[in-house]
């Protein structure tokens, strides 16, 4: 039987990650922070789908990964848009002084990208995003 409260949970999660990615990204803030937001919902996002079944839920932050155990559930067009937002996941809070900041329009096409994901799953998901907010 669908778990829809799991899965529910999980999406109320992806809408304030992506509600602060918009509000930081139209603050003109910091695009590595942005971006740290946006991995965070389109993991989530992808982890909803396996809460509404049941499954297990992996302790991995990689979105390719994840993304492979649910493409029954949900149809990525673009996947090369994980690998970019796979990069914004940090594995330590300590500085990396190599680590370039995201450009502004990756980021949007981004942003644009977990706000589309967010509402397909939602919609597969049967759950009103008003209820999210």
């Amino acid at each position: 039987m669908p778990n829809r409260t799991s899965a529910k949970e999980w999406l109320e999660k992806v809408y304030h990650d992506l509600s602060s990615a918009k509000i930081l990204f139209d603050a003109n803030h910091y695009t590595d922070v942005i971006g740290v937001d946006l991995h965070y919902a389109i993991e989530k996002a992808l982890k909803s789908f396996l809460a509404y079944e049941n499954k297990p839920i992996p302790k991995t932050h990689d979105l390719p990964k994840l993304y492979e155990l649910v493409e029954g559930d949900i149809h990525i067009e673009n996947e090369d848009i994980l690998y970019v937002a796979n990069k914004y996941h940090i594995e330590v809070s300590y500085p990396t002084f190599e680590k370039v900041l995201p450009p502004r329009e990756e980021i949007k096409e981004v942003i644009d990208f977990t706000e589309d994901l967010l509402n397909r799953a939602c919609e597969i998901l049967n759950i009103d995003i008003e209820e999210l907010k």
